[in-house]
């Protein structure tokens, strides 16, 4: 029954002079992930309408994967005579067998229209309920919606308006460097600035064998997972080998700043290899008094050794929040698998919390310079697809070794 999916923009509308660049890229995501399936796509100013030739259940999935979508609709087209109307919403209320406290709402788009959106939902509830015995009328609290929406070019009426992921499209807002983890928090910071328009690719530092390399292959993992929703289901990790900063700071360093002065390491990497990619901020998933490094005074203490914007999509959610978001986007069962990190794997007992600049010093006991600028220049780019099959192997290498030279 279903032919036609109505696509809404929500936030994009209201964007003024980008308002068009802003629904040209939605409108271009949507393209490349409806590729391949029987579909036509008419765009207009304010709506997308995708003729689904029985492809609903692919496009509907493709379109829950693309940010800057406010909802979308499957419907059924009629033209706008009142008699006609009133027809297709029986055909599509005889659809229901069950008995549904129920309503109708019109939005009159067309101005001209001769019946006020009122006088459309009285006259089409009114002729549902004549001819069928399983509807009672709930205005305020309705199982079922009937949504006729009376337009220029004809009127379109639909049950469910499936809300979309809603947010800008991927790319207008710039690019970022996300520190990926192989945690619950990372993927989700990732995911959020991809849904203000990042985007976004991903920097790992891998201690192997320090580390057991099934971290690793979490990272690879996660980023299959974060490939879903950007450009062209591709998802960049840079894969940096960290062992040998790794070892100076824990042979150099007091246990208590350990994770301050590693920390400070990764972002001097970050913040250089953003210059070498065309990346212009660093992403974290840091939540501000999560733990011992993500007070005000670390962040600050850590924040110092960069000059590119940090940004922090998750500094006020909670952990249950995060977990939500991690559940929705397929991470959560990734993220809890027990393979550490750097961060992790040496935790001190009791790390500092409110760290001084000034005692950084600890940096200035080994060659941290030389090691940073050797971190960068033999970091390992991974281009990692939605449906990519990369498996490292097990325990005995390092990951610099399995992956080679994988740059593009």
């Amino acid at each position: 029954m279903y032919k036609k999916i109505i696509v809404r923009y929500g936030e994009l509308t209201l964007k003024g002079k980008n308002k068009r660049d802003f629904i040209k890229r939605v409108y271009q995501t949507i393209q490349e992930r409806l590729k391949g399936l029987d579909v036509t796509l008419d765009k207009r100013h304010d709506r997308l309408y995708i003729d689904i030739d029985n492809n609903e259940e692919k496009v509907m999935k493709a379109l829950d994967t693309v940010f800057g979508l406010h909802s979308y609709s499957l419907v059924v087209e009629t033209d706008s005579q009142l008699e006609s109307i009133k027809e297709k919403a029986l055909e599509l209320a005889r659809r229901i067998t069950s008995k549904k406290t129920f309503k109708v709402e019109s939005k009159r788009g067309d101005k001209n229209y001769p019946l006020t959106s009122l006088e459309i939902s009285r006259e089409v509830a009114g002729y549902v309920l004549s001819n069928t015995n399983n509807f009672i009328v709930d205005v305020r609290n309705p199982e079922v919606t009937l949504n006729v929406e009376v337009r220029r070019d004809g009127t379109y009426l639909y049950f469910e308006k499936r809300i979309g992921l809603g947010g800008l499209p991927v790319g207008v807002s710039g690019k970022g460097l996300l520190m990926l983890s192989g945690g619950i928090d990372s993927p989700v910071a990732g995911f959020k600035a991809m849904k203000r328009g990042l985007k976004v690719e991903g920097i790992h530092f891998e201690s192997t064998p320090l580390t057991p390399i099934e971290s690793a292959q979490k990272v690879i993992e996660l980023a299959k997972k974060l490939a879903l929703y950007s450009l062209g289901k591709a998802f960049v990790v840079y894969m940096v080998p960290f062992k040998k900063l790794h070892m100076e700071i824990l042979d150099h360093v007091t246990d208590s700043y350990k994770i301050t002065i590693m920390r400070r390491m990764m972002f001097r990497i970050a913040e250089r290899l953003s210059a070498n990619t065309g990346n212009q901020c660093i992403i974290t998933g840091e939540s501000l008094g999560q733990v011992a490094s993500q007070t005000i005074e670390s962040m600050h203490v850590i924040n110092q050794v960069v000059s590119i914007p940090v940004l922090r999509p998750l500094i006020a959610d909670d952990k249950n929040e995060i977990i939500d978001v991690s559940r929705k986007i397929n991470t959560y069962e990734i993220s809890i698998e027990p393979f550490e990190d750097c961060c992790t794997v040496y935790v001190p007992d009791k790390p500092v919390t409110k760290p001084k600049i000034h005692k950084c010093e600890f940096e200035e006991r080994f060659e941290y310079e030389q090691l940073v600028e050797w971190c960068v220049m033999n970091t390992k780019k991974v281009i990692v697809r939605f449906n990519s099959d990369i498996d490292l192997p097990s325990q005995g290498f390092e990951v610099s070794e399995i992956l080679g030279d994988t740059n593009d």
